[in-house]
This record gives C-alpha cells, structure tokens and sequence, in this order.
C-alpha cells in the first residue's frame, strides 16, 4: 500500500498535535508514504506565511525530505477533468487545490490520508484513511 499524506495530515505531525497520527507515520515504512507537489505548494505557503518562516521551512524541508513526491502529471489531470466534471454535475464541487490532491492519489493507486473526509468523500473512487481516529494496528 501506498498513503499519500494530505496537507492537515502534514501539519498536524509537523505541530506534534496528534499522537496518533505520530504514530502511523513512524511505524509505517517510508516507501510506503509519499507527498504531492500540491500538498508541498501548501506546506510551503504556510510557513511563509507564519510567523517563523525559516523555522517552519527548514522543519518541513526535514520532514518532506523523507519521502517520494509526485507531481501532477498528465495521467492526473486526465483524472482531474473526470472528477471535476461528475462533481460539478452532482452540485458537489470541492476545493481546486483538494481535487489536485485526490487526482494525484486516485491516478497513482494510492490511499489518501487525511482528516478532511467530508469533501474527499465525494469522490467515490477515492481511497482515504483518517489517521487522527483510525487507530494503528500492530503487525505481528
């Protein structure tokens, strides 16, 4: 399996504000969790906008280092253009920068990782896991 960490999964083990998601991320291989372009453009508009911004980089520079990032790709705007079409017809339209995120995840097979489930529900060919109440199971 692969996660794809969606930017509030980011923050939240960047801020130390959820052990659990602390705890997922650590005892989850590394190959096995990967960033998005989107996702990182986020990361990095936060920090640049914080009030420590050279700390918040580096942290996150840190952080993001550790994993495979994906860009969004022809293969995911193809997906984009799907999603985005069947959800403007449904009147059920979500973020721009969140179906970049689940046109990514959805075109590379991936489960995404988020706590934002009331849109990405949306998508029905979406996989999503939240982390922050799902808890860890130990593998024997």
């Amino acid at each position: 399996m692969t996660y794809l960490l969606d930017t509030n999964t980011c923050i939240h083990y960047l801020n130390g504000t959820s052990e659990a998601i602390r705890r997922h991320i650590e005892s989850t291989r590394p190959h096995e969790i990967v960033v998005c372009s989107m996702v990182k453009a986020e990361l990095f508009y936060g920090a640049q906008n914080s009030r420590y911004p050279l700390a918040n980089l580096e942290k996150q520079q840190a952080f993001l280092g550790r994993f495979v990032s994906l860009p969004f790709e022809d293969q995911a705007a193809e997906v984009y253009g799907r999603i985005r079409a069947r959800l403007k017809k449904a009147g059920q339209l979500i973020g721009p920068n969140d179906l970049i995120i689940a046109s990514i995840a959805v075109s590379r097979g991936c489960i995404l990782v988020t706590h934002n489930t009331k849109e990405f529900r949306r998508i029905a060919e979406l996989e999503i896991e939240d982390w922050e109440v799902t808890p860890k199971l130990k593998l024997y």
